[in-house]
């Protein structure tokens, strides 16, 4: 057997003791149980994470001078509308914070995972090499 037929062997055995079994989680017609993602995949989740965050933090705040504005005229004018458009601005803006960082956590997240999957598999491949090398010298 080559090292490239024995490394692919390796990888599908260990992909296999690796992947998670969903319990009782209908998938797509004629597809198993297993959950399964690969770079790509998760490379697609991170951008879009991405690009959320980014649109987030500017379309998130369009509104906020206006809604401020506004609710500067109520209350000036005495309506107690104003104090309530205030406050809604502010939880308005409070939850884009909290949806702007989610999205950067995913993004980070999965950013990491693919890195530290990559960088994972270069050591293995290493260790892999070595151990073949060692076979030869003795």
């Amino acid at each position: 057997m080559s090292f490239d037929e024995e490394w692919a062997a390796a990888r599908t055995t260990a992909a296999a003791k690796v992947s998670t079994r969903l319990n009782g989680a209908p998938g797509p017609a004629g597809a198993g149980g297993d959950l399964e993602l690969n770079q790509d995949h998760i490379g697609a989740v991170g951008t879009e994470a991405h690009k959320l965050h980014s649109r987030l933090q500017t379309d998130g705040k369009h509104a906020a001078t206006a809604t401020a504005e506004a609710a500067g005229a109520l209350a000036k004018e005495g309506f107690a509308s104003g104090a309530a458009l205030t406050q809604l601005n502010s939880r308005w803006e409070g939850q884009v914070k909290t949806l702007v960082a989610a999205c950067a956590q995913i993004s980070n997240g999965l950013n990491y995972s693919l890195s530290s999957h990559a960088k994972e598999e270069q050591q293995l491949y290493a260790e892999f090499t070595t151990s073949k090398l060692d076979e030869y010298l003795k």
